[in-house]
C-alpha cells in the first residue's frame, strides 16, 4: 500500500486488508528519504506499507521493484500518481474517480474502479495469452507436418519407385499431394480450428500459475520440443499412409499413384482435425478435459469434417481434387492414422515430454 494518510491511518486500514502484519513493514517518506537506492533495492521486499509519500517516491518505489527483477503493476488515481503509472510496467488508473492526467499516463483504465476486476483481466490476459501459444503449435506443427512428408518422399524417391514399381515415366507424378490438396488443407482444415482454438475457455487453475517473466518469450524448450516432435507425428503418419497407397495391388501405376496421394490428403486432413483436441490443454490428457466445452471448435471440426466428406463422395468434386475410390483396407488404415495423433500426444504427455524446461 502506498498512500499520501497518516502512517497510523494506513497501518490500520493494511491491518484490516491483511496487507500488513509487523509494523517494522511500515514505513514513511521521510523515512524513505533516508535511504539510498541501493538499499531501497535491498529492502523493499520487506515494506508492506508506504505513508506519507510524494509522487518522487512512488517512482523510485517502482524502480526498486523492478531492479529485483519483478513485473509491477501500479494503480492510482490522482496527478500525483501519474509519474509512477507511466513507470510501472502497467498502469492502472481508476475510471470513475480518476483524473485525467492519471487516466492518460496509464495502460489500464479500471472503467468501474472494482480491484477484483483487476483479477478478473488477469485470468482474461492468461486464457488470451494461453490461445495464441496453441494457435502458434497447432499451425506451425501441421505445416511443419507438411515440408516433412515433402521432404521424405523427395529423398526416398527412387528408393519409393523400385519398391513399388513406379517407371520413370510416372517418376515425375511420385509427390504425396497436388497443389489444390495442399491448399485445400491449408485454407479449411488448418484455418477453421486455430480460429475457434482463439476463444478456447480458461484452463482449470489457471489463476493459480506463477506470473510469466517478462523476459521470456513464446518460443520455449518446451513449445520448441512440442513442435519438432508434434510436426514430425504428422509428417511421418502422413507419409505412412502415402506408402500404404503405393503398396496397393491390382491397379495400373498412375491408379496406384492416385490411391496414395488420396490417402495421404484425407490422413493429413482428418488427422489435423482429430490433433486439435489434443491442442486444447498442452500438459492435460484429451480424456479429462469436456469434449463440449468450446462449442465453436467443435462446430469448426463438424464443418470441416463435412467439407472432407463432401469432396470426397461427390464424383465431380472427386474428379478435381483427384481423389480415388479407396479399398475397403486402405479405408481402414486411413481411420487408424488420423486417429493414432490421440494415442501419440497422450503417451508423450503420460512421459511429460512436451513439458520439459517449460
Amino acid at each position: 500500500m502506498i498512500t499520501g494518510d497518516h502512517k497510523i491511518t494506513a497501518m490500520a486500514i493494511a491491518k484490516e486488508l491483511g496487507i500488513l502484519t509487523n509494523e517494522k513493514e511500515a514505513i514513511t517518506g521521510e523515512e524513505l528519504e533516508k535511504l539510498s537506492d541501493e538499499e531501497l533495492i535491498k529492502r523493499v521486499r520487506g515494506i508492506s506499507v508506504y505513508a506519507r509519500v510524494s509522487p518522487e517516491h512512488k517512482v523510485r518505489i517502482v524502480r526498486a521493484w523492478q531492479a529485483n527483477g519483478e513485473v509491477v503493476a501500479m494503480t492510482g488515481d490522482g496527478v500525483n500518481d501519474a509519474p509512477a503509472l507511466k513507470k510501472a510496467d502497467i498502469g492502472c488508473a481508476m475510471g470513475i474517480v480518476g483524473t485525467d492526467v492519471a487516466k492518460e499516463a496509464a495502460d489500464v483504465i479500471l472503467t468501474d474502479d472494482n480491484f477484483a476486476t483487476i483479477v478478473s483481466a488477469v485470468e482474461e490476459g492468461r486464457r488470451i495469452y494461453d490461445n495464441i501459444i496453441k494457435t502458434i503449435v497447432f499451425l506451425l506443427a501441421t505445416n511443419i507436418g507438411e515440408i516433412v512428408v515433402f521432404f521424405i518422399v523427395m529423398m526416398l524417391t527412387p528408393l519409393l519407385a523400385s519398391m513399388y514399381g513406379i517407371t520413370s515415366e510416372y517418376l515425375g507424378a511420385l509427390i504425396p499431394l497436388i497443389p489444390i490438396q495442399i491448399l485445400w488443407v491449408n485454407l479449411v482444415t488448418d484455418s477453421l480450428p486455430a480460429l475457434a482454438l482463439a476463444v478456447e475457455p480458461a484452463e482449470k487453475g489457471i489463476m493459480n500459475r506463477k506470473p510469466i517473466k517478462n523476459s521470456k518469450g513464446i518460443f520455449t524448450k518446451g513449445i520448441t520440443y512440442r513442435l519438432v516432435y508434434q510436426g514430425f507425428m504428422i509428417g511421418i503418419l502422413t507419409t505412412v499412409a502415402f506408402m500404404l497407397g503405393l503398396s496397393t495391388t491390382g491397379v495400373t501405376q498412375a491408379e496406384k499413384i492416385q490411391i496414395a496421394q488420396t490417402m495421404a490428403f484425407t490422413v493429413l486432413a482428418f488427422l489435423e482435425l482429430v490433433h486439435v483436441f489434443n491442442i486444447r490443454n498442452i500438459k492435460e490428457s484429451v480424456f479429462k478435459n469436456n469434449p463440449f466445452r468450446n462449442g465453436k471448435l467443435n462446430l469448426a471440426i463438424l464443418v470441416c469434417a463435412s467439407l472432407m466428406f463432401i469432396i470426397l463422395f461427390i464424383p465431380e468434386l472427386r474428379e478435381m481434387f483427384r481423389i480415388a475410390k479407396l479399398p475397403s483396407d486402405k479405408t481402414l488404415e486411413v481411420i487408424i492414422l488420423s486417429l493414432s495423433p490421440l494415442f501419440i500426444v497422450e503417451i508423450m504427455k503420460l512421459l511429460k515430454i512436451n513439458t520439459i524446461n517449460e
